[in-house]
């Protein structure tokens, strides 16, 4: 490791743009953030303002800047991001030719369903280890290009960019000099081989989107061009980018195969490591790339939960249950159990390893002795029994099973939780000091690429345990609470 440095790490997600600083050992020394807008033009559409996001992170990077020493301090920036999100924009003037359409979005259902339909899901699975879904990127893109007046034959022309919100941020740090994006996020467009690490011809022909606006597709963690000297007054070298749960992968060092990493916030996302061969799921799991450092690809299983800290934002904020959110911590330790009481948080359909848009969320076993303390505990388990779900869907993949599961996230931070989930999955949950994995990430992948770090090695002993819940629940017990849980998941998902 070199001397002091400082790292800026933009984390730019779906609801807010945050800018953190860290010094060479990856401990944050200041840090600013900013929400923005979000647009629902329409049912099921979700959009950002591209320039809404552009400002939120120079101005967070400047105020973060300002309290460790200025920008004449940093040494390198890594960018980390929310996924799939599509932005299009001129190649000369740099302007977006429309709001983002965000990862949320549902408005080409249709389309991806007539793909479903033509049979074009086992390609696309084998070609890119993902789903046919609204989620991901090139549908998106094809919308764009259909329905915005005159962009297809722009795009054809050469004249338009096509990045996620990685790539864009990336064209305007570095002045229109770059046009690139980073393995893992292009890895979740629906449009790249992850086998072959490269754009594939016959997916492009398929959602009909031209070469000519495509990124360059690089390493994490390596030179990606220099800052413009009037945005921050002097050249600064980035050299880190990922997609925002790749990222907290490397920010949790789970860099050896077996490991994983699981992220409570809105939902969850849970990564498992499976070194340098991908593994095709036959249980709708997704196949992604974890990273790709020094030209070598290490991929990973992926499950999405749909709700985690989501459900106990509905018992404040639907039913008026808690006032707080860190109520359901106390509420939770304040009863034996959840004396039989299950929530199915299918408010939106359900995640993997269901994918089932028509589930719909209950909560069961009410009786008269049910108390609001049993509801919110309920509802603190169904993230773990959510958890299970994927774990158990990896391990029949053949994927492996994780020899411990390491928690970042708002939820993290739960004691309760933390042991109740090391209970359900029978391994040890590992939280870290940081609780911000994300943007931690990015720090590490910029410091490897400006060699403030040496290789993966370096990150795992930057990485510390602040604490480790061992399972300790009887197997019995365990295996009646999960019994009742699959019966409450088999009644929210009963079609009429």
């Amino acid at each position: 490791m070199k001397g002091a440095t400082t790292i800026l790490a933009i984390d730019q997600g779906t609801t807010s743009t945050r800018s953190i600083i860290y010094n060479a050992k990856a401990v944050p020394l200041a840090a600013d953030r900013r929400e923005f807008a979000q647009h629902y033009p329409d049912r099921g559409w979700v959009e950002h303002d591209p320039e809404d996001l552009w400002r939120d992170v120079t101005e967070t990077a400047r105020r973060a800047a300002e309290h460790a020493g200025g920008l004449e301090a940093i040494d390198a920036i890594g960018i980390t991001n929310q996924r799939e999100t599509v932005v299009v924009w001129d190649r000369d003037s740099g302007a977006p030719v429309g709001r983002a359409i965000v990862w949320q979005d549902r408005r080409t259902a249709r389309f991806c369903e007539r793909l479903r339909q033509d049979g074009a899901e086992p390609t696309i699975q084998a070609r890119t280890g993902l789903l046919i879904d609204p989620y991901f990127s090139a549908s998106k893109l094809r919308w764009i290009l259909d329905e915005v007046d005159g962009a297809r034959a722009r795009a054809e022309s050469g004249k338009l960019a096509f990045g996620t919100v990685d790539s864009f941020l990336l064209w305007r740090l570095t002045g229109g000099r770059v046009h690139a994006t980073d393995a893992t996020n292009a890895s979740r467009t629906q449009l790249f081989n992850i086998h072959d690490g490269t754009w594939d011809d016959e997916l492009l022909r398929l959602f009909g989107i031209p070469r000519a606006m495509l990124p360059e597709v690089r390493d994490n963690a390596g030179t990606f061009g220099e800052t413009d000297r009037r945005l921050f007054g002097r050249a600064i070298p980035i050299t880190g980018m990922a997609g925002d749960q790749q990222a907290a992968m490397i920010g949790q060092a789970c860099t050896a195969r077996g490991m994983a990493k699981a992220t409570y916030g809105t939902g969850c996302f849970m990564l498992l490591n499976t070194g340098d061969q991908p593994v095709t799921s036959d249980n709708r799991m997704l196949t992604t790339i974890a990273y790709r450092l020094r030209g070598h690809t290490t991929y990973a299983q992926e499950g999405a939960i749909f709700v985690a800290g989501a459900a106990v934002k509905w018992l404040r904020d639907g039913i008026g249950l808690i006032t707080h959110a860190s109520q359901t911590d106390d509420m939770a330790t304040s009863v034996e159990d959840s004396h039989g009481v299950y929530m199915v948080p299918g408010f939106v359909g359900l995640g993997a390893p269901h994918w089932d848009p028509d589930a719909r969320g209950l909560i069961a076993g009410l009786t008269l002795g049910s108390t609001a303390a049993h509801i919110a505990r309920a509802a603190l388990e169904s993230v773990a029994y959510q958890t299970l779900d994927l774990a158990h869907a990896m391990r029949d993949d053949g994927a492996g099973e994780a020899r411990a599961i390491r928690v970042d996230g708002g939820m993290a931070a739960n004691d309760w939780f933390c042991q109740f989930l090391a209970d359900m999955l029978a391994v040890p949950v590992e939280r870290p000091g940081e609780l911000e994995s994300t943007a931690r990430g990015a720090a590490f992948l910029a410091g490897l690429g400006a060699g403030i770090w040496d290789g993966t090695d370096a990150i795992g002993r930057a990485w510390t345990c602040e604490r480790a819940f061992t399972p300790s629940m009887e197997r019995g017990l365990r295996d009646r609470l999960i019994g009742g849980w699959r019966e409450a998941l088999a009644r929210a998902t009963l079609k009429p």
